[in-house]
């Protein structure tokens, strides 16, 4: 076993020596930056604004859009400080920090669209009951229960990181993850974080969700045989935007799951960096861009939004 020592700040290998480079490089991630939080915040203003849709969908909406901000903000502000460093270092206080947005983000991101797939299911299979069923109120309520289940369990999970002794402090990575700062660890109870890491990452916050979202458009699809072609063009319309953001999403967890555990040393390193931020960057300008061209409430009220602003 390494002797462990007292690890002040992680260096963050992946950017490389980027050189001049640099500025055209912060430019570019300023930017993303900006569009992120404007696309996603005009997307939210909207809703709050337009009283035809203060309904439980939309809620769960803005929830979802308030989540993509907050996960873009947990990585951009510190990628751009980064890409002007010349040391690429990150305190361990603020490296623990990152961990913890990053990973409350992913949670609460398929938290939500959980919520959102059980909304499209109670709409499409049982649309008389769905006032109901499904009010404002418990979409408030259940929003605020998922932020909180989330930040418990992030925080838990976080506890065992903190604790280990850790023999090195070198990351390669553009940014801070669990499973790397653990690897650094030569504490004996480094497995046990390991295991803690994949059940609340693989069985709760996965698991549970997808065997949920599977269960509810097994019985979307079963509807959808059996009823009008405008019932199934209903399902379609409202379905398309929670399954093309629910799958972006997947494939970007899974892609970091598996990177993350294998040697990628051969793939250039603009690229890996690049890929790594695949679900920090992708999710927060895919959700607003397909909820707003393919829900025609929202796309209507933005016309009439901009419309008013231009007389």
């Amino acid at each position: 076993m390494e002797n462990s020592t007292q690890v002040v700040s992680f260096v963050l290998t992946m950017y490389g020596n980027i050189g001049n480079l640099r500025y055209l490089y912060f430019i570019l991630a300023m930017l993303l930056y900006i569009f992120v939080i404007f696309v996603n915040a005009v997307v939210i203003v909207i809703i709050f604004v337009d009283i035809n849709l203060h309904e439980p969908m939309y809620l769960i909406l803005c929830g979802l859009l308030a989540n993509e901000i907050y996960g873009s903000t947990s990585l951009l502000p510190c990628l751009m400080a980064q890409i002007l460093s010349d040391t690429h270092e990150i305190s361990v206080f603020y490296c623990h920090i990152q961990i913890f947005c990053i990973h409350t983000y992913a949670g609460v991101e398929y938290s939500i669209l959980t919520v959102m797939a059980y909304d499209r299911y109670v709409c499409i299979c049982k649309p008389l009951h769905y006032n109901v069923i499904v009010t404002k109120r418990k979409i408030q309520k259940v929003i605020v229960a998922v932020w909180i289940y989330i930040f418990v369990e992030v925080g838990i999970l976080l506890s065992f990181t903190i604790r280990l002794k850790l023999c090195g402090n070198t990351i390669n990575q553009v940014f801070c993850s669990n499973y790397l700062v653990t690897k650094l660890s030569c504490s004996l109870h480094t497995e046990m974080s390991h295991i803690t890491d994949l059940v609340f990452g693989l069985v709760f916050t996965v698991a549970v969700p997808t065997g949920f979202i599977s269960f509810t458009y097994i019985k979307i699809l079963g509807v959808c045989l059996n009823s009008s072609t405008e019932t199934k063009q209903k399902a379609v319309s409202t379905c398309t935007p929670h399954l093309v953001s629910l799958l972006n999403f997947s494939f970007g967890c899974f892609y970091d799951l598996i990177t993350q555990r294998i040697d990628l040393s051969f793939v250039p390193y603009p690229l890996h960096g690049i890929s790594s931020m695949y679900i920090l960057i992708c999710q927060p300008l895919l959700s607003p861009i397909m909820y707003g061209l393919k829900l025609s409430k929202i796309r209507h009220a933005c016309q009439n939004f901009v419309a008013s602003k231009m007389l």
